[in-house]
């Protein structure tokens, strides 16, 4: 396990130096997505070739999931997931708030079943670096990290993201509408991986996004959870693309009850 996580930390800090080294004074899409505003840069490709080929070399039985290249099976049963830059459009504006995620799980490569057993979240701009391995806690620059204690939705500070096609962002615009009045005041960061590690290191209180990907939240998940974090989905699902909310125990059921209220999992 140990040895997972100290390789996770390796591919994500070898990432983050050729992100951080390699970018340009002006950054260009080199493609899109679900939409016009939902971005690939050159570099998303490049740190994700250069993650899978240190793969190959370190562990070539193991599977591979990135978000820029799809999955390709392995033998081992343990799957690596691997986003290339979480926050592509704050690195497209240079807004310094975009990591390399990197997790290890075991089974299937779905949220809904495997089991992440070790992952690495590494802020590019300014080297912070959160690791964590099932059952080993979670550390932040090696440095034991706890979210904080539960406290009333009035006076939590939540983070969330917004999806990329205009009907799912009416509809997250309405979840927002509705929950702003309730809490103490909601933050927009751009990097899901880095709002879980926020909420692990006790930057936020709470965490919900509809939409993430499993590249998304594979590493910070675990990073929260074994912070002390609760992650799950609504109406008794695991967390995942329909919802994903994490959060102190004694505080996150109330903001799950009210997006279930709210029908936050749906894009009506």
């Amino acid at each position: 396990m140990r040895e997972l996580v100290a390789l996770a930390e390796e591919l994500a800090r070898a990432a983050g130096h050729l992100v951080r080294d390699g970018r340009p004074d002006r950054v260009d899409v080199a493609a899109t997505k679900s939409s016009p505003i939902d971005v690939v840069t050159a570099m998303d490709l490049a740190s994700e070739a250069l993650l899978r080929r240190m793969l190959a070399e370190r562990r070539p039985g193991d599977g591979v999931l990135g978000e820029e290249e799809g999955h390709v099976a392995g033998t081992t049963g343990l799957t690596w997931v691997l986003d290339p830059i979480d926050g592509t459009v704050n690195y497209l504006y240079g807004i310094p708030a975009y990591a390399i995620s990197v997790a290890v799980v075991a089974g299937e490569p779905d949220p809904a079943t495997w089991t992440a057993v070790a992952g690495c979240v590494h802020s590019v701009a300014d080297g912070r670096t959160y690791t964590a391995g099932r059952g080993l806690g979670a550390q932040l620059d090696g440095r034991a990290i706890r979210v904080n204690s539960a406290r009333p939705l009035a006076e939590s500070l939540l983070g969330t993201g917004f999806g990329y096609t205009v009907e799912r962002r009416r509809a997250q615009a309405r979840v927002v509408a509705a929950l702003l009045p309730q809490v103490r005041d909601i933050r927009r960061i751009g990097s899901a991986a880095l709002d879980l590690c926020t909420v692990a290191s006790g930057g936020l209180d709470l965490h919900y996004e509809r939409g993430l990907r499993p590249w998304d939240h594979a590493a910070g998940a675990l990073v929260a959870q074994e912070a002390g974090a609760l992650v799950s989905g609504l109406r008794g699902r695991p967390a995942g693309e329909a919802m994903t909310v994490a959060g102190a125990p004694g505080t996150v059921e109330e903001l799950i009850a009210l997006l279930e209220d709210l029908e936050a999992d749906t894009d009506s």
